[in-house]
């Protein structure tokens, strides 16, 4: 596992088309902001595969309907 530290608005780059953003960081919560293409597929990693419907999506997931996904705005700093 890679660990890196990073401050509120740096970047870290995945590959050539993934970008992760720290938008906000609090007492004990990261807000993140990722870039990624619309057939990438993000999931929470506490969720267990199990907990996936077999239409490939679950309350509880997030998938990437759009070119780029925001977690939280730069207007929330």
């Amino acid at each position: 596992m890679l660990v890196l530290s990073r401050k509120e608005g740096e970047q870290l780059l995945i590959g050539e088309n993934i970008v992760l953003t720290i938008n906000r960081i609090s007492a004990n919560r990261v807000a993140i902001g990722i870039e990624a293409p619309k057939d990438i597929r993000i999931v929470r990693g506490e969720l267990d595969q199990k907990e996936i419907s077999p239409r490939g999506v679950s309350p509880m997931s997030v998938v990437v309907e759009q070119s780029t996904v925001s977690v939280a705005s730069q207007a929330d700093r």
